[in-house]
């Protein structure tokens, strides 16, 4: 079922060219089916706040039969935002205070950029945690992204992330580990997922969190949920990546070199740039050198003969993964947002699903 356009935002209009089915509001009021509202806190920083939009955006209204999904981007004002965000924010976002009042059925947590490895010394640290607390009493469902898991993690279970040794880049290959959850109801029993982050929760401290640990790789955990199995859903790689995300990361890293923000050129994104690809950018690597030794301009970054060799191997398992948890989120919220959901739910009941061990 579609998206509804319910402002106008220009994310709605950029899914409408790609082909997502985007439904305007005079034709969704007509439409016999029950409405989810999603709230999207969007903490990313001001070069990556749309396209993270349209990547959520689309992953839900791509994902799901079932319902009309209105989405509530908001995001926190204590992040530093320049001009042209922050106009972007207060003429589409709606405000946390907005959103507490209207009640939302789910949530979705972004990651973010941060300034030194402690997350309780970064300026949206409270604020964070003012969401993540109302959302706990009051949101069916909160699916965590990357950093928002480690802050949880962190927050309410006591797991500090730990910096790796180098970075994890890439896309890598995942299995299931508990097949019976019905997140992972017909999903590949291996998948690959994007990761782009310097920090890890490991295995071990989502096990000492008594957490539900479902798809995990070398790289480690995945996709996880709370003992309930529901409450909070959280990832830590980027399943909501573009096909293209992942370049658009790597030329930004080379022209931070270009610029002598970084001392050393960017190694390849692992298992995602074809052999002719990399014949490519290692080329390129040589003219940008010699270029910065004598003086010259930079040489055009090859983005139009990468874009073409870009393989997708992700998006259907992240489709089934968003679509389970929209089918959970439509069979435990009330119709009545503002309601607890937890209202009158056995904590016997089936639908609290449980860890499978």
């Amino acid at each position: 079922m579609p998206i509804v356009a319910h402002n106008a935002l220009p994310t709605f209009e950029r899914l409408r060219e790609e082909g997502v089915n985007v439904l305007p509001p005079d034709r969704a009021l007509h439409q016999d089916i029950r409405e989810l509202h999603i709230g999207l806190l969007n903490m990313m920083p001001d070069k990556a706040l749309a396209a993270t939009e349209r990547q959520f955006f689309r992953l839900v209204g791509e994902s799901n039969p079932i319902a009309q999904f209105y989405m509530h981007p908001f995001t926190l004002p204590e992040l530093v935002r320049g001009e042209a965000a922050r106009a972007h924010v207060e003429q589409y976002y709606d405000t946390f205070e907005q959103l507490r009042e209207q009640g939302l059925d789910a949530l979705i947590i972004t990651g973010a950029n941060v300034v030194g490895p402690d997350l309780a010394r970064q300026s949206f640290w409270e604020p964070l945690i003012e969401v993540i607390d109302w959302a706990y009493q009051n949101v069916t469902s909160t699916l965590c992204s990357c950093l928002a898991t480690h802050a949880v993690l962190e927050f309410r279970y006591g797991q500090r992330r730990v910096p790796r040794p180098a970075k994890t880049w890439g896309v890598f290959p995942h299995r299931l580990v508990a097949r019976r959850h019905p997140l992972v109801n017909d999903v590949n029993t291996r998948f690959d997922v994007p990761h782009s982050r310097w920090n890890d929760v490991s295995r071990a401290q989502f096990d000492a969190a008594g957490l539900c640990v479902l798809a995990e790789s070398a790289v480690g955990v995945h996709l996880a949920t709370s003992t309930d199995g529901f409450r909070f859903v959280f990832f830590q790689g980027h399943p909501e990546y573009d096909t293209i995300s992942l370049l658009k990361e790597y030329k930004r890293e080379v022209m931070r070199y270009a610029h002598g923000a970084l001392a050393q050129y960017p190694p390849l994104v692992d298992n995602y740039f074809s052999e002719r690809d990399k014949a490519i950018l290692r080329e390129y690597h040589g003219r940008l050198d010699r270029s910065l030794a004598g003086g010259e301009g930079l040489p055009e970054f090859p983005d139009a003969l990468l874009t073409e060799g870009l393989d997708n191997t992700w998006r259907d398992t992240a489709h089934a993964v968003i679509g389970n948890w929209v089918g959970l989120v439509y069979q435990l919220t009330h119709s009545d947002r503002r309601r607890p959901f937890m209202d009158g739910v056995d904590p016997d009941d089936p639908l609290r699903f449980r860890c499978p061990r």
